[in-house]
């Protein structure tokens, strides 16, 4: 279909049923977010960007300054210097090589920080230095991803999509990081379906869901080492965390077993659905969403000297997560019932 312009391409990504194995019961759909220009942020740095500009708060030709080091960077240097803006991208040493000649083909300007914070880590330092740059330049627009509405908000179109061509969905799975995609599509499909079961992805080592942070954690895409505002823990029934060598086996598994290439924070999504598809009712439809490309991870997941640098095992695949009762420092795949934590705290 003929489309206007390249940001016309965002959105409507490919829906499909996963073949899973013979023991699954439910039917899984992956909504194939990764199939956007860039991936799955395009629809938030499209959504941010002109309804700032409608409202005003982005004026004609002033900078945008956000803080990202994977598809929200892209998303916003695709849409923001599309439509004439200045894109300033303030990243850390953790950014991919691929990554990076990506923003500077797009004509971003990339700034690292090079030291982490003691408290917040990388993303705290990156905030610091987003702040003096904000200073230096006070027309400039920050997207706010963590914070901004329009962040879950651009998932609406996503829950339109995916009811459309599923009907009904009982389970929602998805990855956690600024909580944009989750949280909002959740928000969406609970209007249509009010006991829909949202389960959320995180990584060992992030402190979204208050474990303590782990910076040396080797995920990314999905993860946090604070608190986005934009994590509405209402909305999640349960969350499930994986460590870095059972996240990037079940990535390999993904791109194995359903061909689709893709980066960690998919192949956790994929770990924790096909789970999932066994120890719940036949016939109930789960919708899971894979927003990253396996292509910036080419060095990483899918390359054996790296699994040889971190020690890492290429045999295991676990599928028995371990179920506990309150929130502490997990080592393997667990999950609790958000529901039934009666506090988030600290451990």
């Amino acid at each position: 279909m003929y489309k206007n312009s390249i940001l016309d391409v965002i959105g409507e990504t490919p829906l499909i049923s996963l073949t899973l194995d013979s023991k699954a019961l439910a039917n899984v759909y992956g909504k194939l977010e990764l199939q956007n220009p860039y991936g799955m942020k395009d629809r938030v740095a499209k959504n941010i960007i002109l309804k700032a500009k409608e409202d005003g708060l982005l004026l004609d030709g002033a900078p945008i300054i956000e803080s990202s080091s994977g598809t929200m960077a892209l998303g916003l240097a695709l849409v923001g210097t599309y439509l004439g803006h200045e894109v300033h991208i303030v990243t850390d040493p953790r950014i991919d090589s691929l990554t990076k000649k990506k923003l500077k083909a797009l004509g971003a300007n990339l700034h690292v920080v090079n030291e982490m914070e003691k408290i917040g880590g990388w993303q705290k330092a990156r905030l610091i230095y987003l702040n003096k740059l904000l200073e230096r330049m006070p027309n400039a627009f920050w997207p706010q991803q963590y914070e901004n509405i329009n962040n879950p908000n651009a998932y609406n179109a996503l829950a339109d999509e995916a009811v459309e061509k599923i009907g009904k969905i009982d389970y929602l799975v998805g990855s956690v990081g600024s909580g944009g995609s989750l949280c909002g599509t959740a928000r969406a499909l609970k209007k249509r379906n009010p006991n829909i079961k949202v389960v959320g992805v995180d990584a060992i080592g992030s402190s979204i869901f208050l474990q303590n942070d782990n910076p040396k954690r080797l995920q990314s895409g999905l993860g946090n080492s604070i608190q986005p505002k934009n994590v509405d823990h209402s909305l999640i029934d349960y969350v499930h965390w994986l460590n870095d060598e059972e996240a990037f086996n079940w990535t390999r598994e993904l791109a194995s077993q359903e061909k689709i290439f893709a980066g960690n924070s998919s192949g956790s999504v994929y770990a924790v659905s096909r789970w999932l598809s066994r120890n719940i009712n036949v016939d109930l439809n789960i919708l899971c969403i894979f927003p990253d490309r396996g292509d910036r991870y080419f060095e990483t997941i899918y390359d054996d000297h790296f699994y040889n640098k971190f020690s890492l095992s290429k045999n295991n695949l676990n599928l028995n997560p371990k179920k506990e009762n309150k929130i502490e420092v997990f080592n393997n795949w667990t999950f609790v019932n958000l529901k039934k934590v009666k506090t988030l705290e600290t451990v």
